[in-house]
């Protein structure tokens, strides 16, 4: 492989231009995106975390190259050969622009699953998103083993009111398979006009693959929604929008004269959004101290986030319900008020999101969304990959009585004492026990178990609480502590 004096003059100069345009499309960029990472109260002091170990790159530089060109820009100048060579050789014609594009697509996307580039439709998604307001079906989705897995299905989306889970993969879109396509090409063929249809095939955990036909809607999301049940406040986050802190705060304001047992923050399935609006929902319910730290590489991106005086619920006990599809924002949410010991975490470790990604527009119409460093809780735990574990380990059950219980009692025994008082219980209990032998006597059908997250989407509140064996958790967590707190203040009044 060689390379002429003359084209290697060409490519040096093609590409220092191309830097010089790339690093003034940087450095212009900021407050045009939507992007918290930029935005801080405390900067560290420090760079973040040591660099990590260099990759072992496997790719040797031709010798025409070493012997011509400085070291320093070796690599560069080879990157250049192998697009010139894409241009003139590859089966397609491409254009200049289309191959710095494909190349520019291509790294992002080896980087890791968060970071890409954004076309023109993708970028106008992305900044729809953070509005609360969006095209299409209503999933957080990420490439896994080249097939496309559901974060988790936005609340009252066409995907949640499908029953798409989190952990759903998605194997082919309207009879095309997904499988080696990128993240953002998967979302340009989820995307449509509101009306439209999209057919998926579905492979969820064990079960066979299956078909499912979702219309299009304008998603608009109402991040929070808020109500009393058994003198708690059960609130539900669905996202972290720029109308989520909004929503907390004015449901707290309308019931501060109320007397509340305490909060349960439900951010089951939430798949993220926002990073200063994660900061800003935590800073509600603290009264200083830390809430989450970045590190990167470079000291725009080490930065540390601390609440500010004044907890707006006055140290109210707080139940932070999160699982599996609990990502990115609530996670740092419920690290920084487990690590200052403001909630009880309950339910199933999250799914660990724990990056920064930096979008920077490129021009007015595309971006790169780029990994810069990962958010740590404020006890210094990495939250990438490691998630946050519940202090109450409570997984997906229903609470149901058996059809087949026998109760056995004191005054069943002949002979009982006082068993003659008893009668009208027993006779109740005789009843029952009849119900459980017809049960048992009956042909047990081969109907597949009911879904339980599916079931409970469909629920009121308080039917949820009833039979969703997590929030009962989360509601009965509360209860404890408000009677601990009445009996430690019933025996300070006897002293």
């Amino acid at each position: 492989m060689t390379i002429t004096n003359r084209s290697l003059r060409k490519s040096l100069l093609f590409l220092s231009s191309m830097a010089i345009v790339f690093v003034c499309n940087v450095s212009c960029s900021g407050g045009t995106t939507k992007n918290a990472v930029e935005k801080s109260s405390v900067k560290s002091s420090t760079t973040a975390e040591k660099k990590s170990k260099k990759h072992e790159c496997s790719l040797v530089i031709p010798d025409s190259i070493k012997k011509n060109v400085p070291e320093e820009m070796q690599y560069t100048v080879f990157l250049q050969m192998i697009l010139s060579m894409i241009r003139n050789e590859y089966v397609n014609e491409l254009s200049e622009g289309e191959s710095v594009e494909k190349t520019i697509a291509g790294m992002l996307s080896s980087l890791d699953p968060h970071s890409s580039y954004l076309n023109e439709k993708a970028f106008s998604a992305l900044k729809n998103q953070t509005d609360g307001e969006f095209g299409g079906l209503g999933i957080e989705i990420m490439m896994d083993e080249s097939f496309v897995r559901i974060i988790s299905p936005i609340d009252d989306t066409p995907a949640y009111k499908a029953g798409l889970k989190s952990g759903d993969l998605i194997i082919y879109i309207d009879d095309e398979c997904v499988n080696g396509i990128s993240a953002e090409e998967t979302l340009e063929k989820l995307r449509g006009k509101p009306g439209t249809k999209v057919k998926l095939k579905i492979k969820r955990a064990d079960k066979p693959p299956f078909d499912i036909v979702i219309e299009r809607a304008l998603i608009k999301v109402q991040s929070v929604k808020a109500e009393i049940l058994n003198n708690i406040g059960y609130i539900r986050i669905s996202t972290f929008d720029k109308h989520t802190t909004e929503g907390i705060k004015k449901f707290l304001s309308e019931n501060k004269d109320k007397k509340l047992y305490g909060l349960i923050l439900d951010v089951r399935n939430n798949p993220g959004g926002l990073l200063d609006e994660a900061v800003s929902v935590s800073d509600i319910f603290l009264d200083g101290g830390k809430i989450v730290s970045t590190r990167g590489r470079t000291e725009e991106n080490t930065k540390e986030f601390s609440a500010k005086k004044g907890d707006l619920t006055n140290g109210m006990p707080i139940v932070v319900l999160i699982n599996s599809g609990t990502a990115s924002a609530p996670e740092i949410m419920a690290g920084a008020l487990r690590d200052n010991k403001r909630a009880i975490i309950v339910g199933t470790r999250s799914f660990g999101k724990g990056s920064v990604q930096k979008v920077v527009p490129l021009s007015e119409k595309t971006a790169i969304k780029l990994t810069v460093a990962k958010h740590f809780t404020p006890s210094g735990e990495c939250i990438q990959a490691n998630g946050i574990t519940p202090d109450i380990e409570a997984d997906w059950a229903e609470i149901k009585r058996p059809e087949a219980l026998f109760v056995l009692r004191e005054e069943f025994f002949p002979n009982a004492l006082d068993a003659d008082k008893r009668a009208d219980n027993k006779k109740k209990s005789d009843e029952e026990n009849r119900k459980a032998i017809e049960a048992l006597s009956k042909k047990k059908d081969d109907k597949e178990e009911e879904d339980y997250e599916l079931l409970y989407r469909k629920m009121p509140l308080k039917e949820r609480a009833e039979k969703d064996f997590q929030l009962s958790k989360a509601f009965d967590t509360i209860m404890t502590i408000e009677k601990v707190k009445a009996m430690a203040t019933k025996n300070a009044e006897k002293k």
